[in-house]
């Protein structure tokens, strides 16, 4: 059965509402939010009526189109899944689906030797052990870092999406210091991914500095009707160029970060650069000596503290000491449960 085009937006917009499950849904409600997705995708201001949205829920019930979805009405009113990990982006994929995914990987694999296509690289595979795995129902033979557990991914394409529409977005946000979540109006600039976590980049206020939230710390996320604000001051290309992570202090300087690295893990350091402006300064017979140029943060403090004792800051002073007082206190951690350990034994 063809399902154009407008009907996937509605699809998809339910979809949505139906996952996010820190607000009840009437059928108006569900209403409202198709006829202000069409809107927005499409420029369709004559709104989306109660049979065609009841309709919509029905097609999604179905098997027609390989849904299935388990919508539920709660008290006779409130619409939501019945399972909370449904999501029709999670379905099977076709055998027609399957087919096209195979032409894509045969298109995008004739551009990986290009210059401007290096990005392809891990991307084809993933498709290509997709494709393999659905087809035989096997296992992956390709297992790539990820984290199923992980709080917010959810909300990665209403992010995109609202960037992509320069759309400014009510947020409910708990950061960890907090007891309670707060409301703000974000005007979203950028998503980053950094160690497997994703971060979303823009602005609070016009003028004032830019914040990044992190996304398995929001509870929910709403349009606004504020005017968005435009980006004047973030280069994408450029914004992360001098830090380790997503922490950047706006207007810091970077600093030569000197480090020593042990022999048993100078070839991981090595291979596996911690930034790209690191320079190989010095074999000794101990180990080597780089250096690295970046703004002195919290990502770059656990990079060098997860190696241990493998890794020496000889400079800047600030951050050997800072360093050096953590450590210290994990020492003295371990030691206090060592006395503890001993006076519950006596």
């Amino acid at each position: 059965m063809p399902v154009n085009r407008n009907a996937l937006i509605r699809y998809r917009t339910l979809d949505n509402c139906l996952r996010n499950r820190y607000r009840k849904w009437t059928l108006e409600d569900l209403i409202d939010a198709c006829s202000e997705a069409l809107y927005e995708y499409e420029g369709i201001d004559k709104g989306v009526s109660k049979r065609t949205v009841q309709m919509d829920i029905q097609m999604m019930r179905s098997d027609k189109l390989g849904y299935n979805a388990p919508i539920e009405v709660i008290d006779k009113k409130y619409y939501s899944y019945a399972d909370p990990d449904y999501s029709i982006t999670n379905i099977p994929l076709t055998d027609q689906d399957l087919g096209k995914l195979t032409e894509v990987v045969g298109i995008l694999k004739q551009f990986k030797g290009f210059t401007h296509f290096k990005e392809l690289g891990g991307m084809v595979e993933r498709l290509e052990d997709k494709i393999h795995t659905s087809k035989t129902s096997t296992a992956s033979v390709i297992d790539f870092e990820k984290n199923e557990y992980l709080k917010g991914l959810d909300y990665i394409d209403t992010l995109y999406q609202a960037v992509i529409a320069k759309q400014a977005i009510e947020i409910s946000y708990q950061s960890f210091r907090a007891r309670q979540p707060s409301t703000v109006i974000f005007h979203p600039y950028l998503l980053k991914e950094y160690r497997n976590r994703w971060f979303v980049l823009g602005a609070k206020e016009a003028g004032k500095p830019l914040l990044t939230l992190a996304l398995d710390r929001i509870h929910a996320i709403e349009e606004s009707h504020e005017i968005y604000l435009e980006n004047t001051s973030l280069d994408p290309n450029t914004y992360y160029h001098d830090v380790i992570g997503v922490t950047v202090n706006q207007g810091d300087r970077p600093r030569t970060v000197r480090l020593f690295v042990d022999n048993s893990n100078a070839p991981y350091v090595i291979t596996k650069p911690l930034h790209h402006t690191q320079e190989l300064i010095e074999k000794t017979s101990d180990g080597v000596i780089i250096e690295i140029k970046v703004q002195l943060n919290f990502e770059l403090e656990r990079e060098i503290l997860g190696f241990g004792e493998s890794m020496k800051v000889l400079s800047p002073p600030k951050l050997a000491k800072r360093i050096q007082g953590k450590l210290h206190r994990a020492i003295e951690q371990y030691a206090e449960g060592e006395n503890k350990e001993e006076t519950a034994s006596t």
